[in-house]
């Protein structure tokens, strides 16, 4: 199944993360390794941002909840077989 979000098509959980967003979510959520200066610079443009669109972190949520609503099973959570644990014998030990 392939996901657009407007005319681009979201290939990875990143693109989605960032066609929705209409921003890298690195400026959100920083890379690592990132000096001071850089994240300095990162969240001067978040706020320019945030103040261009004070609604952006309410549209996030609802957004959020849409795509929640409308896919149940993105948490469905299954628990997976442990694998039996396998006793080595080591040559020459007694078993």
């Amino acid at each position: 199944m392939r996901t657009y979000i407007g005319h681009q098509q979201a290939i990875s959980v990143e693109d989605f993360a960032e066609l929705a967003l209409g921003t890298p979510v690195e400026l959100w959520l920083g890379v690592e390794g990132e000096t001071d200066e850089e994240r300095a610079a990162r969240e001067d443009a978040a706020r320019d941002i945030l103040g261009d669109n004070p609604n952006l972190p309410d549209d996030l949520v609802r957004i959020a909840a849409q795509v929640i609503e409308e896919n149940p099973d993105l948490f469905d959570v299954v628990p997976l077989a442990r694998p039996a644990r396998r006793r080595t014998v080591r040559k020459g030990a007694a078993a």
